[in-house]
């Protein structure tokens, strides 16, 4: 049985706020605005018996609240997490499966990257909790999408994050022809609800970011350079349909070796341009201009 970890994040709006799970909640996504709203989901109507709850989100692996202004969420948010947290560790409904009226249609539209050879389809819905890296249809037994995606004769990899998928493509097919097939396909693929990774899919170790654990036992400029990476260079990355790892940093000469996954993996100007990028701003904000930064392809 699941154990479920709940973690809090903030949002840009002040007002709302997000409860992580470790694992998916629900494979729809449902808006709820009030009590009676809430009739297919015994979750959201237990959270809208809190007074200053205002609007239920539920999606993917989250679950978040907007607040009415008469809490500051610094003073509830762990009453609140550790609520939901509970509740999940129940094991009752999250959202009655016989009851879909508020569900949101699936949709997925076309992004281009800075690398020619990768298009980016970005859903509305979220996919994945994990970053997932399939070079071939081997590596991807353990993914009915990515998988199905290999069938295409011109797909060379498939990259999954949260709720995009990155495709890599061979030179035999131009992106002005192939493109709306793969997107109304993904779309249809998403909208039939159908597995995107297997439950118990082996997690690959370069495909994750650092453990709590092993984050505590690096020395104090690995945790630096990891949260400079985290906070600063990934969300550009993963705009552009990409990821990007800390691998090492070594002492003795300075260097900090990366991977580079999705869209920026093999792209012909990502690993100058984010090598460069990333040794300025490491360079700067370590206060070490002998920083070197070492980009490896995933």
């Amino acid at each position: 049985m699941t154990q479920y970890k709940i973690s809090i994040q903030e949002t840009n709006n002040p007002a709302i706020i997000k409860f992580t799970a470790n694992e998916f909640v629900s494979k729809n996504s449902f808006e709820y605005k009030n009590i009676d709203e809430a009739a297919d989901s015994p979750l959201a109507q237990q959270l809208f018996y809190l007074p200053f709850v205002k609007t239920v989100y539920i999606s993917g692996n989250f679950i978040a609240i907007e607040r009415y202004n008469i809490v500051e969420w610094k003073d509830v948010s762990e009453e609140v997490g550790e609520q939901i947290e509970n509740y999940l560790n129940s094991g009752k409904p999250v959202v009655n499966k016989d009851e879909e009226k508020k569900q949101v249609p699936a949709t997925v539209y076309a992004e281009s990257t800075p690398n020619p050879a990768v298009m980016k389809f970005v859903s509305n819905k979220k996919l994945v909790t994990t970053i997932w890296e399939f070079k071939n249809i081997d590596e991807a037994s353990h993914s009915p999408l990515a998988k199905s995606l290999f069938h295409f004769p011109f797909v060379k990899e498939v990259f999954l994050d949260e709720n995009y998928v990155s495709i890599t493509k061979y030179d035999m097919a131009d992106w002005g022809d192939v493109t709306m097939e793969l997107r109304e396909f993904i779309r249809t693929y998403i909208a039939d609800d159908k597995e995107i990774v297997n439950e118990n899919a082996p997690k690959k170790k370069e495909n994750e970011a650092i453990s709590e654990e092993h984050f505590e036992n690096l020395d104090t400029t690995s945790q630096q350079i990891i949260n400079i990476i985290e906070e600063y260079i990934k969300p550009a990355v993963a705009s552009d349909g990409g990821n990007i790892l800390f691998k090492k940093y070594e002492k003795e000469d300075n260097r900090v070796s990366v991977v580079l996954q999705g869209a920026c993996s093999g792209c012909p100007s990502s690993t100058f341009t984010l090598k460069n990028g990333i040794e300025n701003m490491l360079r700067e904000m370590l206060h070490n201009p002998e920083i070197k930064v070492e980009a490896i392809n995933g």
